[in-house]
């Protein structure tokens, strides 16, 4: 049976951009919605392609907050029938809002990001896996320019500089319009973010906006992103 669609665009993604070496150690980021679901299973196929030992490790990892709803359970039951169990740590995300701040999207997922950079780390993990798809990256390339005026973006590969760990992102071929097909035709349950603390307005007008300039078109979407390995300096000022 051929694989999915989605699974032959992550390989890609994977080949391009040299994501997998011999001997890596992926953990990756579980939150429960679609996008890192599809990684883990992605992975988890891959590992049962191999008769003997496979070349590398999954781990999914679910930081949990003080105020988000504890991780789906049919999904939770679904990782371990996929041979790779989820681990959890605690995060007290409100705890480390400093006096005066309010508690927003960007510090909940700053401190959960840092939760899992440090895990990494701690347990000799080589790569962190992170489900960001074609739209995330492309939305963030707009705020960045029209809110910082910086060229740039999530890369697909980023390795930190002071750290012995690369950052991977294996979906930033897919649109997220195929991942939430997939996810439905899988019948995943849907998880939406639905904590009171919600200010991500940067992102939703970015969202807008991607989709008026490419009309939702997942082409003209594949284009755009192409056209940042393809900058021609010499016409820029």
């Amino acid at each position: 049976m051929p694989q999915p669609k989605v699974f032959s665009l992550i390989d890609k993604a994977i080949h391009d951009y040299n994501m997998l070496p011999d001997g890596a150690r992926l953990l990756i980021g579980a939150s429960g919605g679609k996008d890192s679901t599809l990684l883990v299973e992605y992975f988890a196929a891959r590992l049962r392609r191999f008769s003997s030992a496979a070349p590398f490790s999954v781990t999914p990892l679910y930081v949990q907050s003080d105020f988000a709803p504890p991780f789906n359970a049919e999904l939770k039951t679904l990782f371990t029938a996929w041979g790779t169990p989820l681990e959890q740590i605690n995060v007290d995300v409100l705890a480390r809002v400093k006096s005066g701040k309010k508690m927003n999207c960007w510090w909940c997922s700053t401190q959960r990001r840092g939760a899992l950079l440090n895990y990494a780390l701690e347990h000799g993990y080589t790569h962190l896996v992170l489900g960001h798809h074609l739209d995330d990256i492309l939305e963030t390339l707009l705020m960045n320019m029209l809110e910082k005026a910086t060229l740039s973006t999530m890369p697909p590969v980023l390795q930190y500089d002071n750290y012995p760990l690369k950052v991977i992102r294996p979906l930033c071929y897919l649109p997220v319009s195929a991942i939430q097909a997939y996810a439905e035709e899988q019948g995943w349950q849907r998880v939406v973010c639905t904590c009171s603390y919600q200010d991500n307005s940067g992102r939703k007008a970015a969202r807008r906006r991607l989709s008026l300039l490419t009309g939702d078109d997942d082409a003209v979407k594949m284009r755009l992103f192409r056209s940042l390995q393809h900058v021609q300096s010499q016409y820029l000022p």
